[in-house]
């Protein structure tokens, strides 16, 4: 396979780099993407992560936001501070533990 596009990533003290525009472009990642390491008998190399949707109803509403809001940008408005302070008192005595477990069964 002949060579499209070559890039250098300089490796900070961290292991940390940063994926060039072009290859980035390449892979179809953004801010936010994932992307896999592969190493096999033939050496390195970079793939997109794709990640299936966990719910297909949710990606469709979420898409029909966006666009939503896109041809009605007038009706994106800030959250109205009443809401927020009555959302925050009905909650000032729910504790949750993001990294504990969840009672009952869980269907994903």
């Amino acid at each position: 396979m002949a060579t499209i596009v070559q890039e250098h990533s300089r490796i900070t003290a961290k292991g940390q780099t940063t994926i060039p525009k072009a290859v980035r472009k390449a892979l179809g990642v953004s801010y936010g993407g994932e992307i896999a390491f592969v190493v096999d008998e033939h050496g390195v190399s970079v793939r997109r992560v794709e990640v299936e949707e966990a719910d297909p109803v949710i990606g469709a509403f979420l898409e029909f936001l966006e666009q939503d809001m896109l041809r009605n940008p007038q009706n994106v408005v800030a959250f109205p501070s009443g809401l927020a302070g009555r959302m925050t008192a009905l909650a000032k005595d729910v504790r949750v533990d993001p990294d504990g477990g969840i009672d009952g069964p869980v269907a994903l």
